[in-house]
């Protein structure tokens, strides 16, 4: 019997139009959890969203956030491989990020390993959104406008992360692919198509390369992905059996092993439910 990892997004994947988990998707992974299913999710989200998304479904496995810049171990509370960007580098961003008009939000860990971000100039109404959001979570704390995050490299950075109009955006992530050693996601916002996002890591930061990763470290030997947006493709491509919710853009659906049906009517979990029946 083949040792199956399942690996799922969130948005638009796992969580339904109201972005949550619906409680017959997380009564199903919580039983498949307890009879031995190694599933998790990988995401873009930080555990400070993660978290309360996740609290009614069990999973025994960390969480791959931050698009694979490191994982979270929900039983601890700790993070785990964490892939930082170097002092040179983030200098190096941070310029090409002014030069395109680009205002980032900069992921850090303070000296207690406490999640912190910082932005400083001007602000879009997505900013502002964003970060009324996420101002009074736990596990993330914002710092808007302070002198520190005028530091061109701030210690322990992990993600730079910007909102903006799509053509700024992609100029950005395509100056960045030709002229600095990072990672570079970027992507149109599934809930406003004028909004283009780009996250940029260390190098080789991916989802794909942490599900790798991780399927190693749990001796997995078939691996099963979930997406809907582009930037699922690359863990797709790595997995044994790739499957995409109906929702899913186009480009997905057909580089997709199989198609199920929508985020919204507990597809993800219903397919694993099925598959890991017929895995036994």
């Amino acid at each position: 019997m083949k040792r199956t990892l399942y690996v799922t997004d969130m948005d638009g994947t796992l969580l339904d139009d109201n972005s949550r988990v619906s409680p017959e998707s997380a009564e199903i992974i919580t039983d498949l959890t307890q009879r031995g299913a190694l599933i998790t999710v990988a995401t873009a989200r930080t555990p400070a969203t993660v978290n309360p998304l996740l609290a009614h479904t069990v999973t025994s496995l960390p969480a791959i956030v931050m698009t694979g810049a490191t994982l979270w171990d929900r039983n601890t509370m700790r993070y785990i491989d964490t892939r930082f960007i170097s002092p040179e580098t983030s200098r190096l961003i941070r310029a090409a990020a002014d030069r395109h008009g680009v205002n980032p939000f900069i992921y850090t860990f303070d000296d207690k390993g406490m999640l912190t971000v910082y932005h400083n100039g001007e602000r879009s109404i997505h900013d502002d959104k964003f970060i009324n959001e996420r101002m009074n979570l736990p596990l993330k704390r914002f710092h808007i406008d302070e002198p520190a995050g005028m530091n061109q490299s701030i210690p322990n950075t992990v993600l730079f992360f910007a909102m903006g109009p799509c053509q700024r955006i992609n100029a950005l992530a395509d100056d960045l692919r030709r002229s600095i050693d990072c990672s570079v996601s970027n992507y149109v916002d599934i809930f406003g198509k004028d909004v283009g996002i780009i996250e940029i890591f260390a190098p080789e930061v991916s989802k794909a390369n942490a599900v790798k990763r991780l399927a190693r470290d749990i001796n997995a030997d078939r691996i099963v992905v979930f997406g809907d947006n582009l930037n699922d493709l690359p863990m797709m491509r790595i997995a044994d059996l790739s499957v995409a919710v109906d929702n899913a853009l186009p480009e997905v659906k057909n580089a997709a092993s199989t198609v199920i049906g929508p985020n919204t009517s507990h597809s993800v979990a219903r397919f694993i439910a099925e598959d890991f029946e017929r895995m036994q």
